[in-house]
């Protein structure tokens, strides 16, 4: 089984910079609805993106060993804004909306993908999009979109793959090895997949060592 987990992979020093990165004061800051109410761009940001119910803001609890800090729903599509987390004055966390909701109206649509466009594109703070797979399906169509999107403006993301639990080892290494393919020649993509599983815990050190570089020391 492929494992980005491995802890050989990561030093020891690297899980401790992620574990006391995310030990610190966490706190929900705001929810923004349009760029005038995004806080000013004073720390470092990385962003969750990816479809309905992909486990976002789960994976944002189980990073913060927190339960009820994002609000996470059985209910696709909850997440109507960009939300706002703040890492004790070190890094700002935001929770994107969903996208791919089928039952979602026009009109929400339209204004989720446009906030989330302009926030994408002109946000001079954000350093990095993690872009979340369900595992379970892989990558659809609304995710090769936003892979494009990011590709044309250079914005740098890293996929990361959810839900390994739910699925068998050996489809775990199928969806890994069809990700990677798909991201070998995409010149934004960082070239590290991470495995998760917010229920699990599967993942979370190397991503917690990942975010912490990004942060400011």
């Amino acid at each position: 089984m492929i494992k980005s987990d491995n802890p050989l992979s990561i030093s020891k020093n690297s899980i401790e910079k992620g574990r006391l990165l995310f030990a610190r004061d966490v706190t929900f800051m705001l929810s923004a609805v349009s760029l005038d109410t995004l806080p000013p761009a004073r720390l470092p940001e990385i962003c969750f993106a990816g479809r309905s119910n992909v486990g976002k803001s789960s994976l944002i609890n189980a990073l913060t060993n927190r339960k009820g800090l994002a609000r996470a729903s059985n209910t696709p599509g909850r997440t109507r804004e960009l939300n706002y987390f703040n890492i004790d004055e070190r890094l700002f966390i935001v929770d994107l909306p969903g996208y791919g909701y089928a039952k979602a109206s026009k009109s929400d649509i339209v204004r989720w993908t446009k906030l989330t466009r302009e926030f994408l594109f002109g946000r001079a703070s954000l350093r990095r999009v993690f872009l979340l797979i369900d595992s379970r399906h892989g990558t659809k169509e609304n995710d090769i979109e936003l892979m494009n999107m990011l590709d044309e403006t250079a914005v740098t993301y890293q996929i990361v793959l959810t839900k390994i639990d739910k699925i068998k080892k050996s489809e775990i290494d199928e969806v890994y090895i069809k990700t990677a393919a798909l991201i070998t020649k995409r010149p934004a993509a960082y070239p590290n997949i991470i495995l998760t599983s917010s229920e699990k815990k599967n993942g979370l050190d190397e991503l917690r060592s990942t975010i912490a570089n990004i942060a400011i020391p």
